[in-house]
């Protein structure tokens, strides 16, 4: 019961990690194209994407670690490893938008 319980809250906290990061860089980046490119909306921005690439890339670590140690769980460690690699194709979209327009 107890590895039932920690194997879902390890699933839990890599997708709320992805999504959150997710909705708030969205909100951030819609924000600041509402506002007309105002510089006062990266004063909030820059500490979250350093906080979200740091959070990010420590969770990285972890799920490549889990990886290579859980081979039973390959699948759907490799499955939380691409989420959250996909937030950076998604946070190059919105730089190169926010700085071509």
């Amino acid at each position: 019961m107890q590895t039932i319980h920690k194997k879902l809250s390890e699933e839990t906290r890599t997708i709320e990690l992805v999504m959150g990061t997710f909705i708030i860089s969205t909100v951030l980046f819609s924000f600041y194209m509402l506002t007309n490119k105002n510089d006062n909306v990266l004063v909030f921005a820059f500490p979250f994407v350093v906080s979200a690439l740091l959070l990010n890339g420590i969770m990285l670590f972890h799920l490549i670690d889990r990886f290579i140690k859980l081979y039973n769980d390959r699948r759907d460690i490799a499955v939380k490893i691409l989420l959250l690699l996909s937030n950076i194709p998604i946070g190059y979209l919105y730089y190169a938008i926010a700085m071509k327009w």
